[in-house]
């Protein structure tokens, strides 16, 4: 089944690639290796704010960590013009926005990781880490990269 095939499975339509939002590239690439720039979540059309930990629920933070990697999955197709093109996904990288008290960062970033592991099928299947850190840019409550590798 193709990428696009899956996407369509699983209802999801890939919005616009965003722009960046100062001074960087959405995507660049060296040889076969794609690095994708952090993206930000977004609800309603705005980015989606908020402290897991606080006024952030970690499900509602996975539901967060899941539109990032819809955006995420959205300028991958911007740049390479076919996701069928990726022949693997190597890594994640996960900022989620905590409290001091908060651990559960790994949970959020599941949101992400399960539905890139579900459209890529094994070549889905990637490398990560998840951080808690004290702000991301706009309050956002989760900032997440990708680096993948193209046929």
């Amino acid at each position: 089944m193709s990428v696009y095939d899956k996407l369509k499975q699983l209802g999801i339509e890939l919005p616009t690639a965003g722009a960046p939002a100062a001074a960087y590239v959405m995507s660049a690439q060296t040889g076969n290796t794609v690095f994708l720039s952090g993206h930000l979540p977004k609800k309603d059309g705005k980015i989606w704010t908020g402290k897991l930990g606080h006024d952030v629920s970690v499900d509602e933070g996975k539901a967060a960590a899941r539109a990032v990697a819809i955006e995420l999955i959205a300028t991958l197709h911007a740049h390479t013009g076919d996701l069928n093109k990726v022949k693997r996904v190597v890594k994640l990288m996960s900022l989620v926005n905590s409290t001091q008290e908060f651990t559960d960062q790994h949970l959020v970033t599941n949101g992400a990781s399960e539905l890139i592991a579900e459209v890529f099928g094994e070549a889905g299947k990637h490398a990560r880490s998840a951080f808690g850190v004290a702000q991301i840019p706009l309050g956002a409550c989760v900032e997440i990269e990708l680096i993948a590798e193209l046929a």
